[in-house]
């Protein structure tokens, strides 16, 4: 019998010989050590050594595992079909492609899209993918229709062609006006206020700049004359205290910004030092919009003689965050690495495998998303280099200093928020709602994967989830071994803060840096996308018309409008964190433990709702009821 099995599993064309060979020998050993009576467990056998020799009788195979095992028969065949269902999925032909899905994730098929960034599937196009991994009709349907409306609208109005410069801000709002938020209204109103422009660094679409300034830099001669700090207290006395904070847009240093409409643009790295007041507000007290001090480019304070100066010196930072936040924070850290831990999960574990049942809701449209998003957004014909500011040469460099950037800390956020030192700053709701999500996923993950790994051997000695924490390593941290990230899992505990960041970053920290872009965004004079006129290089010399012809054209202003309603919207087949439409998990255990963390998912979210009813300005981001299990969109 065994060397029938043997050729058997030879024959067949499998998905990984040589690790598949490597399972059927382990099976075999087990087998001939434990059971005398090989026919008993025959059919069990055979299929697990030639799954792929189609027509299987379940019934059969269910009967014999029961006959030798205590296992719920229920159980077996739900394991068997799902088995069954990966081998039809990862060796299926998609009808009109030339190609097999599982060949896109074979190791020779990872992509470089662009060299020193998270690698990517390797396809030009969508129609390899499965109909499991597509969107669908309904959310196909809803992303085309959005997308058709905005850009009717704007051709009919012959704003979307035009190069043209805004005439005023009254121009900006006629726009403005035809799709709003309740709080995009509210940060057209309150735009040019220090305390709304300090609130976006803790609560907008960007809070993982800020960090607690406990010394200067030495290339940021702030002086004590020339700051007002409210409270009677020195700068150095609140620098000592925490109340200083600083955010550093040093990885746009040296960048040169996009030519748009056949006109130069302006891409800065500021310094801005902010100040959290007696009322606990956030306040910037210094903005120097280079990294090295110069006498063509002075520090800027809230009490100049011309406010135009500081009204545009904001802007320069405002703009300099929503490229930061775009490449980096959005589709480096938060696309792209999702895009990774799918792939690896694709190819590594089997559907049986019980992270394959954890993890396969979080990669949701994941696949497709991306697709879209290298095609339209990121290509060269894209609306990066059509119309931002970090389009251009500047894209691929930002990228990839995006990349080398990551650290495990700044993915993991108790750990970030210690290491940024915002621990105690006040209305810091990002961070409130954020470590309240990760320990509710961190006691979710530990139950369950603690019911299949009693003991950091059963972590060790699993081949499987070893390469896939491998296969991440190298194909989306690119092997930086300074990064902290773990290569290999040593441990449960490890196991679990590792598949905890993984679930938070592609549901909760998407949710964080995307779903408000239309409200902070939308209003273009609050975060432009590009800046047209180069930075003042003396105070005192900016007025009204230095604010109008710094700001980006018509047509640049109103695609990426559209493109931010899109992004920001919900489709009406979304799945919030916690529901899993596909039941994956049949053992009572882990079953209940997805109820104690849909109850505790809902706990949070009536929380949350609570607190915002008694603050201006809602944040809702990180609210279980309206983030999405996957970075879908």
């Amino acid at each position: 019998m065994q060397a029938e099995l043997q050729r058997q599993s030879k024959d067949v064309k499998q998905l990984d010989s040589t690790r598949y060979d490597e399972q059927v020998q382990s099976i075999l050993t087990e087998f001939e050590s434990r059971f005398t009576d090989v026919s008993s467990i025959e059919p069990i056998a055979s299929y697990l050594c030639f799954p792929f020799g189609g027509s299987i009788d379940v019934d059969e195979i269910v009967s014999k595992v029961n006959s030798q095992f205590d296992l719920d028969s229920s159980a077996v065949e739900n394991e068997i079909l799902t088995l069954s269902n990966d081998i039809d999925i990862k060796s299926s032909t998609t009808p009109g492609t030339s190609g097999q899905f599982w060949n896109l994730l074979l190791e020779q098929n990872w992509s470089i899209y662009t060299k020193g960034i998270p690698h990517c599937i390797k396809t030009d196009n969508l129609h390899p993918l499965p109909e499991e991994f597509r969107f669908s009709l309904t959310k196909d349907f809803e992303l085309k229709l959005s997308g058709i409306q905005g850009q009717l609208q704007l051709k009919l109005k012959g704003l979307a062609d035009s190069t043209e410069k805004w005439t005023g801000m009254d121009a900006i709002r006629q726009v403005f006006r035809n799709k709003q938020t309740t709080i995009s209204e509210y940060v057209q109103q309150n735009w040019k206020k220090d305390s709304l422009f300090g609130y976006q660094f803790l609560n907008g679409v960007n809070p993982m700049v800020i960090r607690r300034c406990s010394v200067l830099p030495e290339d940021f001669p702030v002086t004590e004359d020339k700051v007002f700090v409210p409270g009677g207290r020195s700068l150095a006395d609140e620098l000592k205290i925490g109340h200083i904070f600083l955010c550093d847009y040093k990885i746009l240093d040296g960048l040169k910004g996009n030519v748009v409409n056949g006109k130069q643009q302006y891409l800065m790295a500021p310094l801005v030092l902010l100040h959290q007041t007696p009322k606990d507000r956030l306040k910037p007290i210094a903005i120097q919009l280079t990294q090295k001090p110069s006498g063509d480019h002075p520090i800027f304070y809230p009490n100049s003689a011309d406010y135009a100066d500081w009204s545009l010196a904001k802007m320069y930072v405002k703009s300099a965050d929503f490229n930061d936040h775009q490449l980096n924070f959005h589709f480096v850290r938060s696309h792209l690495l999702a895009e990774v831990f799918s792939v690896s999960l694709l190819r590594n574990l089997p559907m049986v495998h019980p992270l394959y049942k954890l993890l396969i809701p979080h990669t949701r449209y994941t696949l497709e998303i991306n697709c879209l998003a290298r095609e339209r957004l990121v290509s060269e014909n894209g609306i990066f280099q059509k119309y931002i500011a970090s389009g251009g040469e500047a894209m691929e460099v930002l990228m990839k200093r995006a990349t080398e950037s990551i650290t495990y800390t700044s993915l993991c956020i108790r750990d970030d928020i210690k290491e940024r030192g915002l621990e105690t700053v006040a209305n810091y709701y990002y961070r409130d709602d954020g470590i309240e999500m990760w320990d509710i996923i961190n006691r979710f993950v530990g139950g369950v994967l603690g019911y299949y790994y009693k003991q950091d051997s059963d972590v060790k000695r699993d081949t499987e989830l070893q390469t896939w924490v491998a296969d991440i390593f190298k194909h989306g941290f690119l092997s930086r071994t300074e990064s902290g990230i773990p290569k290999v899992f040593n441990t449960v505990e490890e196991l679990v803060k590792y598949v905890t960041m993984v679930i938070f970053n592609v549901s909760a920290q998407h949710s964080a840096v995307n779903t408000g872009q239309f409200d902070y965004c939308s209003w273009m004079p609050n975060s432009p996308l590009s800046i047209q006129q180069p930075p003042p290089t003396t105070t005192g010399a900016s007025d009204y018309d230095s604010i109008m012809n710094s700001l980006p054209d018509i047509n640049a202003t109103v695609n990426v409008m559209a493109v931010l309603w899109v992004l920001s919207n919900q489709s009406s087949d979304f799945v919030p964190l916690g529901q899993f439409p596909e039941e994956h998990f049949s053992e009572l255990i882990p079953c209940r433990h997805i109820e104690v963390f849909q109850k505790e998912l809902g706990h949070l979210s009536a929380k949350i709702k609570d607190r915002n009813k008694d603050i201006k300005i809602p944040y809702t981001y990180l609210d279980p009821e309206l983030l999405e299990n996957s970075v879908a969109i």
